[in-house]
């Protein structure tokens, strides 16, 4: 996958441009949401397992949770906690969770989720 943003480099988004690429987050999230869940189906549902196993497992979950994160980075997004992604705006993030359809929120660069707040509609225009 080719970068869209350079590695490194601090992207700007105004909400049309997120919301642009929230198809490809999405799809991106759900896949790596959908594997790591399984997994954890899996765990769960085993008894007696050698800790061997069960370690190749949750190191398969972390290999998910890695490569999610680096692919929501190459596309200019903050991977913020499992299937949570921020674009910054340049006055603070717009904040997006899976499985929401669309960026519906933003808080600012002090505020973590717990402040997000509904977008206004001015920024929606």
């Amino acid at each position: 996958m080719e970068n869209i943003v350079e590695i490194g480099s601090q992207r700007k988004f105004n909400l049309n441009e997120a919301q642009e690429l929230l198809p490809l987050i999405y799809m991106i999230t759900e896949k790596a949401q959908s594997q790591v869940r399984h997994l954890m189906s899996q765990i769960e549902a085993m008894k007696n397992v050698p800790q061997t196993r069960l370690q190749a497992m949750e190191a398969d979950i972390q290999v998910h949770i890695d490569t999610w994160q680096k692919k929501i980075q190459k596309l200019g997004g903050h991977p913020k906690g499992y299937w949570l992604v921020d674009f910054d705006n340049g006055d603070g993030y717009f904040c997006w969770k899976f499985p929401e359809k669309e960026i519906k929120y933003s808080h600012g660069y002090k505020e973590g989720f717990t402040g997000r707040k509904e977008i206004e509609l001015s920024l929606k225009n």
